[in-house]
């Protein structure tokens, strides 16, 4: 199945190349405006070996993984704390579903004002884009945890930290995969936006850069980066999802 499904996607995109030649060669549309495959080819292999590419690339991954670690690390303990303690789920539970649907992209004028320019407001936009979707998700996770097995824990009467490792965690870790799956998405086109306006680096300040500079071809050279990291980010979150600690979780609700 697994050969199958490359063999499926590598068709996908070998259709998808011969679409755009074509639609290139058909259209009265210049080479400045709508490059072509070749021409964006040879131009990625130049950005590629000139090292810009891998920088610019490099950078965008720092800003998403330093962002996208701080918004787990403190999202989904916020998560468990509002799931196992009503009062506090009621308190704060409105707060952050008004927070929650706002555009992290409405806060760049904030985050310029409070952070400068620079990585400090691309990462506190990546922050927010993840935090809340994970706090959420984490809370509606413990919410749904079969109440037997913390039955099971007061008869062997487990301490708090005990349910949280031996229960908590291990039931909810489906879910939470899950929303880091979708989440790390979100925050990898967050980062993009938040490049063409705070920072000099980065594959979203490349595209910029080549718009101003007219030239289309580094900008399309700049959009399949971002999608094979895409790609690459998604498959990792995927895997994630096969530990054997997530199995019994599965089956929790």
């Amino acid at each position: 199945m697994r050969k199958q499904s490359v063999a499926a996607g590598l068709v996908s995109f070998a259709m998808a190349v011969v679409v755009w030649q074509l639609t290139t060669s058909l259209s009265d549309w210049s080479p400045h405006v709508f490059p072509g495959p070749v021409q964006v080819m040879t131009s990625f292999w130049e950005l590629l070996v000139c090292g810009e590419l891998v920088k610019h690339a490099v950078a965008s991954l720092y800003r998403v993984t330093l962002g996208f670690y701080l918004s787990a690390c403190l999202g989904i303990p916020l998560g468990i704390f509002l799931g196992r303690l009503r009062a506090a789920n009621m308190l704060m539970n409105p707060m952050i579903h008004f927070l929650r649907p706002i555009s992290p992209l409405a806060w760049i004028p904030l985050a310029m004002l409070w952070f400068g320019i620079g990585d400090p407001p691309a990462i506190f936009l990546i922050f927010l884009s993840s935090f809340f979707p994970l706090v959420v998700s984490a809370t509606i996770a413990v919410n749904r945890i079969n109440p037997i097995y913390f039955q099971v824990a007061a008869n062997f009467n487990l301490t708090r930290y005990e349910v949280i490792t031996k229960v908590v965690i291990p039931a909810i870790v489906p879910s939470v995969v899950t929303a880091l799956r979708l989440t790390v998405t979100i925050a990898w086109l967050v980062v993009v936006a938040a490049e063409m306006i705070a920072v000099q680096s980065g594959l979203g300040y490349l595209i910029l850069d080549a718009r101003n500079a007219l030239r289309m071809d580094y900008v399309m050279n700049g959009m399949i980066v971002i999608g094979l990291i895409g790609l690459t980010l998604d498959a990792i979150m995927r895997r994630m999802g096969r530990i054997e600690s997530a199995g019994w979780g599965r089956i929790s609700g």
